[in-house]
């Protein structure tokens, strides 16, 4: 019996995985920023920058740099466009892989 796999299913849950940390990732800044401003708990920064290492980090950092928040602290604004491009050469890595695997079989 053989398993038939095209790229479009291998590529599709990592997409989804990045989809939803994406999408908390720009929740957690929102929220921190709202409760910054309402003088209410905030989120730590290690988790901001842990959602960010998972992921988050594209998302994060235009959502900091759209809604001006935490875009003096040097940390941010060093470690997340780091994480984004690591990210992204995985993906495209990942991506090219995958293609070059599928055009062989």
């Amino acid at each position: 019996m053989e398993i038939q796999i095209n790229a479009a299913d291998i590529l599709l849950y990592p997409l989804i995985y990045y989809a939803v940390i994406s999408f908390i990732s720009f929740f957690l800044t929102v929220y921190d920023k709202t409760a910054a401003q309402a003088g209410k708990r905030r989120i730590p920064e290690k988790v901001l920058l842990a959602v960010g290492i998972l992921g988050g980090a594209c998302a994060e950092l235009l959502t900091m740099l759209l809604i001006r928040h935490k875009t003096r602290k040097k940390k941010f604004m060093v470690t997340l466009p780091v994480f984004a491009v690591v990210h992204l050469a995985v993906i495209i890595g990942a991506f090219y892989l995958v293609t070059l695997s599928m055009a062989q079989a």
